[in-house]
């Protein structure tokens, strides 16, 4: 079977509108996507940078203002423990304990606060027991800022520097 140049033109501009529309959607979606990740890093009151982890705060994301419910284990409602077991389960492909002592415990070496990198896990004694039990959990992201679950707000980014994180302090962890 012959294939003439006549019918050949028609093929040729449907394949050149194929690749012209494909460059451009292309373009456009990394555009919306620069834009939205920006938009997540504002809503987390930081600067994006290149070395940042993108799966961990497009993971993040999903998860601001999700409301607090003690053993919630979803979108409709979680406890801090829960959201950092989700969140390291879905970025990290790593399985932690269920409970913040048991991360701590278990799933982490204890590092300082001034060695805390992007990802490490940020524990707190929140119920004022002993200073060293450990009863709230968060992932720590960067410029003294961590994700984690609050009773009153739901999931929200807080500032390690604020006074009540500075009071309940326990320790970090980077994950084994």
């Amino acid at each position: 079977m012959n294939i003439t140049a006549h019918q050949l033109n028609p093929l040729r501009r449907i394949l050149l509108w194929g690749l012209v529309f494909g460059f451009f959607s292309c373009s456009t979606t990394r555009h919306i996507e620069k834009r939205g990740s920006n938009k997540v890093y504002n809503n987390f009151g930081l600067n994006k940078e290149r070395k940042d982890n993108a799966a961990l705060y497009r993971e993040a994301a999903l998860w601001l203002y999700v409301p607090h419910v003690d053993g919630g284990t979803s979108r409709n409602g979680t406890d801090c423990s829960y959201l950092v077991h989700h969140i390291y389960k879905t970025v990290y492909h790593k399985t932690l304990e269920r409970h913040s002592g048991g991360m701590l415990a278990k799933n982490c070496n204890r590092i300082d606060k001034s060695s805390l990198k992007e990802g490490d896990l940020v524990f707190f004694d929140t119920l004022g027991r002993s200073g060293t039990n450990v009863s709230h959990v968060g992932i720590y992201l960067k410029d003294h800022k961590f994700l984690h679950t609050s009773t009153s707000k739901g999931v929200i980014v807080s500032d390690l520097d604020e006074a009540y994180y500075r009071k309940t302090w326990v320790s970090g962890g980077r994950v084994k």
